[in-house]
Order: structure tokens, then C-alpha cells, then sequence
């Protein structure tokens, strides 16, 4: 089947995605009439994830596509523009938005951060089996199948994937052995199922007031490190020259340049450590290490802070966030560009499994945040950092503030580190749940 979109070029959809941002953020600018009282609703940010799904949709554009070639053949395309947004503006947002952190001031952040990450993993692991009983209840056929194609083994992928991230999504379907040929159906319910939910995080950040005061939350530790970081970019606020630019230029991209040449040899490295491991579920516990994207993260990251306890962190006053914040708004466009919302009616029972298991992961964050008086945000990137990993963490973070964006980082990291063992404990639960009489 050809399902090429109207627009194929990624020059010329990322010319699209550039005039959306633009005139999103000129239209969030007016500050009267009806732009005024629409963004007041809806966050821009919010705008700028689901435009680029609606291009998607009416299939303007489209991730990756199908041909049918002169002979008959089906060729398959892709997009690179998540690519090159995930692999070199992400971690260059990265260095330019944690230049100005202040280590100290995120520590004192406290332990809620830390409640509110394990209580998200718990959701995951809790709410797939939940799921799984609920709708078979329903609909028995769509939590059935046997030997390699039981749905239980393919949603221990999505495990995988919401505690951890991908590199933990393929350790899971290399443990539990899932029809290849159906993975693809997985892949599908983890995208339209944890956008949907990111878009609901992202709607709540123009509430988070509102939130913040039901939920009773001490919200001063956040607001003390957002007024540092915020006066100390006052402080040294300057007019940027092109020399800045420049410099900041080389920093950002010659930490992501530096980061994927480390990441290169680290992941090789720990992936010949990984392969000598005897023990078949010690090793994919340990998968994560040999994931080139996990190292060009911690290794951006780590020299990133490094770089704050330089004369680097004066390079705020030249607007290192700000620019960060561009490309930062360029990944948002480029994952809401993965999301076909038509798709969603195709499998609705999977689909099913996959929002009924998210809202459990929701209603525990909620009532935990209740519970010990936790600040949205906490509950926003704790969330983000096991379903969305640090591709999408430091997104929801930087919403709040741009100084935030390394908490979204640091807890993504977790994630990863706990993603695989969570995993099969969720999909241990889910397999007694699904095969019981």
C-alpha cells in the first residue's frame, strides 16, 4: 500500500515545522483578543506537540511512509528529522539550558523528586496487570494468544520501554521472546498511548498553579532554584555579540560532538562486557549500558555540569537557555510529528489495555503527590522520566523553567537503570494474571 505523504523532503518539512513554532510562539505573543484568551487555555507548548500530529494526520507529512516501486516491490521510508533533533539538538538544549544549574539548589530539591520517579515505576509495574484483568474481562480474545504470540509477552516491551526506555523496550523482547512479526503492533500502542499521556502533562503545566494549590504542594524549593538561576541571568544579562554566539555554538555542539564520540566506544565496550555475562536475564538487565543514546546523554549531562562550575556559566547572560529552549521546541515539533491520530481506532483493544494501564500509572501519581503534598512538577517528570526517558523528561521540565531541565535528566537516568528489572517484575504479574483459570 502507498502511503506517501504530499510533502517527502525533510528540508522542506522542517521548513513546515519551523513556520508552526513560529507562528505559535507570534500568536502566544499577543497579549489581547482571541490569541490571549486560547493560549491562557491551551499551553504553547501543547500547540507546537499536536500541530505537527495534525500535518501527520491529514497526511501532509508523515514519520515514515511505504512505496511501491516499478517492479512491485514495497520500499519503506523514513523522516530523519527525530534523528537529528533527538541525537544533536537534544543534548546540545541540554549543555546550554544546565550551563547556569546550580547543583546545590537542585539537591535541595529534596526527596519528593525521588518518591514521586519509584512511584511512577510502581504505577508501571502495577498497571499492566491490572489492565491485563480488567479488560478480559471485557474483551478475553484481546489479552489471549499463546507460546510467542501471548499478548502478555509483547506488552512486557511496553514495560520496558515506560520504565526504562528503548534500549530496555528490545532487552524485554529478547527475555520474553515476542512475535516479531506482531512487535510492531506494540510499538504503535507505546507511541499513541505515551504521547497521549505527554499531552496531558503538558496541558496540566499551564494549570500547574491551579494543581499546585489542590494538592496542597510546598512549591519553594522549585521557586527558590528558578529565582537563583532567574537572577543570575539578570545579573549577567548582556546584549549577545556574534563572539558569544559563536562560543556558545562550540560549546553546545562540541559537548554533543565529544558526547557521541564517547558514547561510541562506551557502549561498545559495555556491550562486549554485557555479552560475556552468562546468566541470560543478568545481561538484559544490563542492556541499557550498551545503548549509545544512554551514554551521549550522561556524557552531554556530566560535562554540561562540569561546565557550570566554569566562567562557561556566564555564557547565560548571552542567552544560553533561551537558544536551548529553540532546539528544545524543535524535538517537541519532530515527536508530535510521530503521532497519526487516525491510528488510534485501528487497534482499539491493545490501545485499551495501553490507557487503562496508564490511567493506574496516573491515579498513583496523583494520589502519592496528594498524599506527601508534591508540586505538579514532581509528578510531571517523574512520570515523563519513566515513560518518556530523557527524550522527552527534560522537555516537560524545561516547560516549568529551562534551569529545571537537568532534573528531567538525572531521574531519565534512573529510569534507565531500573527499566529492565521493573519490566519483568510488571511482566512476571502480568503472565500470572493473563494464563491463571
Amino acid at each position: 500500500m502507498d502511503t506517501t505523504p504530499i510533502l517527502t523532503d525533510d528540508t522542506i518539512v522542517f521548513g513546515l515545522l519551523m513556520l508552526a513554532l513560529g507562528f505559535i510562539f507570534y500568536t502566544s505573543s499577543i497579549k489581547q483578543g482571541f490569541w490571549s484568551k486560547f493560549y491562557g487555555i491551551v499551553p504553547a507548548l501543547f500547540v507546537a506537540y499536536m500541530l505537527p500530529a495534525v500535518f501527520t494526520t491529514t497526511g501532509l507529512i508523515a514519520p515514515e511512509w511505504e512505496t511501491i516501486s516499478q517492479t512491485g516491490e514495497l520500499l519503506k521510508h523514513k523522516s530523519n528529522l527525530y534523528f537529528m533533533s533527538s541525537r544533536y539538538l537534544l543534548p546540545a538544549a541540554l549543555v546550554l539550558m544546565t550551563l547556569s544549574i546550580d547543583l546545590k539548589a537542585v539537591y535541595n530539591l529534596g526527596w519528593k523528586a525521588l518518591v514521586m520517579f519509584f512511584t511512577g515505576t510502581v504505577g508501571i509495574i502495577i498497571g499492566g496487570p491490572i489492565a491485563i484483568l480488567l479488560i478480559s474481562m471485557v474483551s478475553p480474545e484481546t489479552v489471549g494468544g499463546a507460546g510467542p504470540d501471548a499478548v502478555w509477552r509483547g506488552l512486557s516491551t511496553l514495560a520496558g520501554s515506560w520504565i526504562g526506555g528503548g534500549a530496555n523496550q528490545t532487552a524485554m523482547l529478547e527475555i520474553y521472546g515476542y512475535n516479531q512479526k506482531l512487535y510492531g503492533g506494540m510499538v504503535f500502542v507505546d507511541i499513541v498511548v505515551a504521547n497521549i499521556w505527554m499531552a496531558i502533562i503538558i496541558l496540566g503545566i499551564g494549570k500547574s498553579k491551579r494543581i499546585d494549590k489542590w494538592l496542597k504542594a510546598d512549591t519553594s524549593a522549585i521557586e527558590k532554584l528558578k529565582e537563583k538561576v532567574s537572577s543570575y541571568a539578570k545579573e549577567i544579562e548582556r546584549n549577545p555579540s556574534l563572539s558569544d554566539l559563536m562560543v556558545l555554538a562550540a560549546i553546545a555542539f562540541g559537548t554533543v560532538s565529544f558526547a557521541h564520540f564517547g558514547a561510541g566506544y562506551l557502549s561498545q565496550f559495555f556491550e562486549n562486557f554485557v555479552d560475556q555475562i552468562q546468566n541470560d536475564t543478568t545481561k538484559n538487565m544490563f542492556t541499557f549500558l550498551s545503548s549509545k543514546f544512554f551514554w551521549m546523554i550522561s556524557l552531554s549531562t556530566i560535562i554540561a555540569i562540569l561546565l557550570s562550575f566554569t566562567k562557561a556559566k556566564n555564557y547565560e547572560g548571552a542567552g544560553a537557555s533561551k537558544y536551548g529552549s529553540v532546539f528544545i521546541y524543535i524535538l517537541v515539533a519532530s515527536i508530535g510529528m510521530k503521532m497519526d491520530l487516525t491510528l488510534i481506532l485501528d487497534n482499539v483493544g491493545l490501545i485499551g489495555i495501553g490507557v487503562v494501564w496508564m490511567t493506574i500509572h496516573a491515579i498513583l501519581l496523583i494520589v502519592v503527590a496528594k498524599l506527601i503534598r508534591a508540586p505538579y512538577f514532581f509528578l510531571a517528570v517523574g512520570s515523563q522520566a519513566n515513560v518518556g526517558g530523557a527524550a522527552s523528561a527534560p522537555i516537560v521540565a524545561a516547560a516549568f523553567h529551562p534551569s529545571l531541565a537537568t532534573v528531567g535528566v538525572l531521574l531519565a537516568v534512573f529510569g534507565y537503570a531500573v527499566g529492565t528489572i521493573g519490566a519483568i517484575v510488571c511482566t512476571i504479574l502480568m503472565q500470572i494474571v493473563a494464563t491463571s483459570p
